[in-house]
């Protein structure tokens, strides 16, 4: 039995897409309901968990998390801004300044809070499109102290270095997991190891799940990729390290890597929200660990690695 404050949750952020749409792969419940929502979010925070990851792209999530906790007492929060998909390329600054404080202002009355902790751009363009004006509006925003912190969600190692070479980032989010070798090859740890006033959070460490789900029937369709395969491999690796599960290595290669502050995990279930604090129970990986597994790992394609790339009926990435 699960005891608060027990687990070492220190890294562990809730992702609340699930909360708030029906997303990701190896989702088979779809949106919870109003009330086991709220039960989960409360649940998670009475546990530890310390940090909320939400967007305005979220559905309902935001006013979940509003109505669990009201704006008292609630834990941090970290939001992103609308996405701004119906703004037209060519706005004008004026209009693009409108759709942000739209978007921000949504985010405050959703969660009920009068200022934000942390926000993130969703989509990293935006950090130059439309003359600059979504940042420079976020910044007069931050300035003002509606915003707290203010950051990126990244997809690529070309955006994640984009980000770090602003200085008024303060906290980026990027797709992480144990097949996904593009950002050590990159570079990007050490560039972000060289901003030590940057957070990073690392998202997708399951892929959608379908890492943890240990089904192949659950991964997309990708030419030249062996599910099966590969989940067998990773079963062996679990045993070679001793893990109880696939999701137990996953985890422990992310959570042993000393340049990643935080931990964003989606669910949709109590049940898997007690079974990932169970597992924040175990160790992280060792550093000699880390530098053993990596070259085991085989190169997988980007149309794997970026769920946005999954042939349909696959849910688009967030």
């Amino acid at each position: 039995m699960l005891t608060p404050m027990r687990n070492d949750v220190s890294k562990l952020v809730l992702g609340t897409v699930q909360i708030g749409a029906p997303y990701g792969a190896a989702n088979r419940t779809g949106l919870p309901s109003v009330d086991r929502a709220i039960r989960i979010l409360r649940r998670a925070h009475r546990f530890g968990v310390s940090q909320f990851d939400t967007a305005r792209a979220y559905g309902e999530a935001e006013e979940r998390i509003g109505e669990a906790f009201g704006g008292a007492d609630a834990p941090a929060t970290i939001t992103k801004l609308d996405p701004l998909a119906l703004l037209p390329e060519d706005a004008s600054d004026a209009e693009a300044e409108c759709a942000v404080e739209a978007s921000v202002n949504a985010s405050l009355v959703s969660l009920k809070r009068a200022s934000l902790d942390t926000l993130l751009l969703h989509r990293a363009a935006h950090l130059t499109s439309h003359n600059g004006a979504v940042w420079r509006r976020l910044v007069r925003l931050q300035k003002a102290g509606v915003i707290g912190h203010l950051g990126v969600s990244v997809q690529t190692p070309e955006e994640a270095f984009q980000a770090l070479a602003m200085r008024g980032v303060n906290h980026i989010q990027l797709p992480f997991n144990l097949i996904d070798q593009r950002w050590r090859e990159t570079g990007v740890p050490n560039a972000a190891r060289a901003r030590e006033d940057v957070t990073v959070h690392a998202r997708s460490i399951y892929l959608q799940g379908i890492l943890a789900a240990e089904d192949s029937m659950v991964w997309p369709r990708v030419r030249g990729v062996d599910a099966e395969g590969t989940l067998y491999m990773l079963d062996t690796l679990a045993q070679l390290y001793k893990r109880v599960s696939i999701a137990d290595l996953c985890l422990a290669y992310v959570r042993g890597q000393d340049w990643i502050d935080g931990i964003v995990i989606g669910m949709e279930t109590e049940e898997q929200l007690d079974r990932n604090l169970a597992l924040f129970d175990g160790e992280a990986m060792t550093q000699d660990e880390i530098e053993d597994i990596e070259p085991r790992l085989p190169r997988f394609p980007e149309a794997l690695l970026n769920p946005a790339l999954w042939p349909r009926p696959e849910r688009e990435s967030e």
